[in-house]
């Protein structure tokens, strides 16, 4: 999304290219995207696009599992909405298969949910783009249990691969949703992992004092430390970290192999949900 969406200057294009590639070099083979992430109304799927400009021609691309979303609008003027109806639902993903540059599309997520529509029968309609082929895996996103047990009844116990709902050091809400996942072995892909959404993902180690603590203790960056615990907390728990700069990707990717302590974790899990390191006076 930050190569699409980023506070100007938005990265060039060039710089997008790098970060993709960076990325690859790293070892990272699931990519998140969504028809939404551009820059203004009137160029939906430009970061799709950009995403399928940087996979281009590589020698693994068998082995990358690209995501993108549907449901949310967004016309003229910015005016922003959801649309969950079986006609505009296809038209976006027909748009997203071309600016992917591809026949079918690895996982396709509800964006979030339309609640002029009954949830049940939007989960049918990605349920019939899976028969005809134009996709392989489905997922939701921005979920609540009860949504999620909605979908596995639609899909079959298998038919759910993943949820994506917020999760960081600063929303810990989502703990529900990931035991649901947990108990029926569902992938979940936590949006804005490192709480770029409230407050910035470069602060989050002064934010939130010990995971800035305890990476100090293990030398690393605390946006790394977010990334190895919450990767820690289950096997098929995918943080989604954005990135814009190929600093940033190579950094998060390393947090694969960092390994912390039950006592560490216990530390992290247990710290505040917020730290103000310049308090009122």
């Amino acid at each position: 999304m930050p190569l699409s969406m980023a506070r100007e200057p938005r990265p060039s294009l060039d710089q997008a290219m790098e970060t993709i590639h960076a990325a690859l070099d790293a070892g990272i083979t699931f990519f998140d995207t969504a028809d939404i992430y551009a820059p203004s109304w009137d160029q939906m799927g430009h970061n799709e696009h950009v995403l399928a400009m940087g996979l281009r021609g590589i020698n693994n691309r068998d082995e990358i599992v690209v995501a993108t979303k549907g449901g949310i609008t967004r016309g003229e003027g910015e005016t922003w909405g959801r649309d969950g109806s079986k006609d505009y639902l296809r038209r976006a993903l027909e748009h997203s298969l071309s600016q992917l540059e591809v026949d079918c599309i690895d996982l396709y997520q509800w964006h979030r949910p339309d609640r002029w529509k009954v949830y049940g029968e939007v989960v049918e309609t990605f349920a019939e783009f899976k028969q005809q082929g134009l996709i392989k895996a489905i997922g939701i996103s921005n979920a609540n249990v009860e949504e999620i047990e909605i979908a596995r009844d639609v899909l079959g116990p298998d038919g759910l691969v993943s949820v994506q709902n917020e999760f960081s050091p600063s929303f810990r809400c989502s703990t529900d949703t990931l035991t649901v996942c947990k108990d029926n072995g569902i992938a979940f892909l936590p949006w804005s992992p490192l709480g770029g959404c409230s407050g910035g993902a470069t602060e989050v180690g002064s934010r939130f004092q010990a995971f800035g603590d305890v990476a100090r203790e293990h030398g690393v960056s605390p946006q790394q430390m977010v990334l190895a615990w919450e990767l820690a907390k289950y096997d098929k728990l995918i943080p989604i970290p954005g990135a814009s700069r190929p600093e940033s990707i190579t950094d998060s990717a390393k947090a694969v192999d960092l390994v912390l302590s039950e006592g560490e974790m216990q530390r992290l899990d247990e710290s505040p949900a917020w730290h103000d390191p310049q308090p009122h006076r």
